[in-house]
């Protein structure tokens, strides 16, 4: 990106196109945002954000600032040209008020303004400006500082200049609505991670949170771009090769990028991004890549003789395993496949993609031959784990077919038969799954108890998993398969409940459980299937311990009962075994009153970040990550 401002396209009234008004939005906000919960909420800020970040391409952008308000209100300001302020040629009113009051106006519907963009296509503000309680928009461009207020789509002032500036940018402000939204309040984390990631994505790019309800202030700016992103992901691991290797071309309008490293783990970890659109399901870019990954290594193998003559081709899982890539493509017109964009469709990506890969991983590995044998025989190691896995799978199916029934012997299976009315709970222990297979709703309540001590799947591979008992009555129970076998639509429950105690050792049950699903059912994770069951710390009886009068799952809502309840005496539940089948529904199985907790992993960066330092093999990183995040953890006893 240049700095010139002679390079820099014009962006004026004219180049916004408008094609319809904003009525749907408020009555339907999950068709714009997806939903007016948690995700929704933080899908603002990344619309505002995603325009901001069109400004690098096309505006000379190079600051981005995001702050968190005491009231929970958001402010965004670039650098870039200033928003058109122009009066709109069929509009008669200000190019902006346009932008932000007409659904579908914007540049970005072939006006010209952009030649890459991310955001809702035109959509974003005035989406954003539909459901804010209010929202202000600032614009510095041709010498002025303009200024304009709304409030749930509409312009509740004119557009008005209130200073001289020789400065160019744009500032949004605004709030969600609380007619609108279920949560109100943003977590910093979730803005941080994104915002990480833009930073990755447009090297040279200054992005800034502040937290003014936290004091907290943070600079993402990354001159490596994506050699930067891949080491950061790799940062916890050990990498194979020193340097990431990094791939760039442009075609027409057409940019891509790619960086890859080996690293010693047994996971692979391959992030791809369109205009710089998170595509979870892959696409075309993926998969040029990965053919032209599977097709390199292997001629390679085949020219120095390291795959002998009649032995068949490495797999495209066995030349990924340990990877971390990532890919991004910029261009001018994406096709995503659905609403969401979580999937590329354009054709001409994955020969692009292909081509450049192949070229240059080719160079790379004639180049350095010490890396090029740690990565082949990185290869050959997953080939032969995956002939023992393929191994393992066939006489666990086999024992299956020759046993009465394919259910492990410890579980104690519901009546209903529809999966999406089924739930299964992880019980920890022999004592807590007799009293909650006595205390269940049989109909629709499955429970599976745990022994024993649980693998760390972090330090296995599959062949290794599938040994164990433990978790092979769990894959078993569950009914889909694992890892490259599994298959969600034969899940047996929608509703997988992780039940251990509320200590140390229940809190590393449930981080080896999780780590489990997420590197080999992941799509139970993405599809909202698990969760943390909250059993109470506290009872509080009678002082004779005949009557209870309440439980308390925190130290806050035990001083409430303590105050309604001075004559009373308090038990602290060290675990789930204390409890009896009745106690155990009342408290922690019982639809009606039960607290359960969903994991959800909105970044799978972030989610393998934390996967690897609490799981892996370095333990100076996680004790800083202990250090850094006790203070967060809830219902721990120590």
């Amino acid at each position: 990106m240049e700095d010139n401002k002679n390079n820099i396209q014009q962006y004026e009234a004219e180049q916004i196109q408008v094609l319809e008004g904003l009525e749907a939005v408020r009555k339907r906000p999950g068709m714009y945002i997806g939903s007016t919960g948690i995700k929704g909420l933080h899908h603002l800020v990344w619309e505002i954000v995603d325009n901001a970040v069109d400004e690098v391409y096309e505006g000379g952008c190079r600051n981005i600032g995001v702050t968190i308000h005491q009231d929970n209100s958001i402010s965004v300001e670039d650098d870039g040209r200033g928003f058109p302020v122009g009066i709109h040629p069929k509009m008669g009113i200000p190019a902006v008020e346009v932008a932000l009051t007409v659904l579908h106006a914007g540049s970005k519907f072939g006006g010209g303004g952009y030649k890459v963009s991310g955001g809702l296509h035109g959509v974003g503000v005035s989406v954003v400006n539909a459901l804010s309680e209010w929202l202000i928009v600032k614009v510095k461009r041709d010498g002025q500082i303009h200024h304009q207020k709304y409030s749930r789509g509409f312009a509740t002032t004119k557009l008005t200049v209130i200073g001289e500036t020789q400065a160019t940018g744009t500032t949004v402000s605004f709030k969600p609505d609380y007619e609108i939204f279920e949560e109100l309040e943003y977590n910093f984390d979730t803005l941080e991670h994104r915002l990480r990631e833009l930073a990755f994505l447009n090297k040279g790019v200054n992005i800034k949170l502040k937290d003014e309800r936290y004091d907290i202030e943070k600079s993402f700016m990354y001159e490596g771009g994506l050699v930067s992103f891949v080491k950061y992901l790799n940062k916890n691991k050990d990498p194979l090769h020193p340097e990431p290797i990094y791939i760039h071309t442009k075609k027409d309008t057409l940019e891509a990028e790619v960086s890859i490293q080996y690293n010693s783990s047994y996971t692979e970890n391959v992030f791809s991004f369109a205009n710089n659109i998170n595509t979870l399901e892959g696409g075309t870019h993926t998969t040029g890549f990965k053919n032209a990954l599977t097709k390199v290594i292997n001629d390679y193998a085949r020219k120095y003789k390291i795959i002998k003559e009649n032995d068949p081709n490495l797999l495209g899982e066995d030349v990924r395993e340990g990877l971390t890539a990532v890919i991004s493509v910029k261009l001018s017109d994406p096709q995503f496949e659905g609403q969401t964009k979580t999937k590329l469709g354009n054709p001409e990506v994955r020969g692009l993609i292909d081509s450049i890969v192949t070229e240059n991983l080719e160079s790379y590995l004639e180049e350095n031959p010490v890396s090029a044998k740690i990565i082949m025989e990185k290869a050959l190691t997953a080939a032969r784990a995956r002939e023992a896995a393929k191994k393992a799978r066939e006489l666990t199916r086999r024992k299956n077919v020759l046993e009465s029934t394919s259910l492990p012997g410890k579980l104690a299976d519901c009546s209903e038969k529809d999966p999406s009315l089924s739930e299964i709970y992880i019980v920890e222990g022999d004592s807590a799954g007799g009293s909650a297979k006595q205390g269940r709703d049989r109909k629709n309540q499955a429970i599976l108890p745990l022994r024993g001590k649980i693998l760390n799947v972090e330090k296995a591979r599959l062949d290794k998993i599938l040994s164990s008992e433990m978790l092979r009555n769990m894959i078993t129970a569950f009914g889909a398969g694992i890892s490259e076998d599994f298959n969600i639509e034969k899940m047996r429950y929608h509703k997988i409940i992780l039940m251990t105690d509320a200590d140390v050792d229940g809190a590393h049950i449930r981080v080896l459980l999780l780590t489990f699903f997420y590197r080999y059912m992941r799509p139970l994770i993405d599809a909202g299937y698990v969760y943390i069951a909250q059993p109470p710390l506290y009872g509080v009886k009678n002082k004779q311990g005949s009557k209870i009068f309440g439980y308390a799952y925190n130290d806050k809502e035990l001083a409430e009962l303590l105050k309604k309840h001075k004559d009373a005496s308090i038990q602290r539940y060290k675990g789930l075994g204390e409890m009896n089948a009745t106690q155990l529904w009342d408290t922690t199985m019982d639809p009606e009153t039960r607290t359960i907790l969903q994991v959800t992993s909105e970044d799978a960066a972030a989610a393998d970040e934390i996967f690897t330092i609490t799981m892996g093999e370095k333990v100076e990183p996680r004790r800083e990550f202990i250090e850094e995040n006790a203070k967060y953890v809830r219902n721990l006893d120590i």
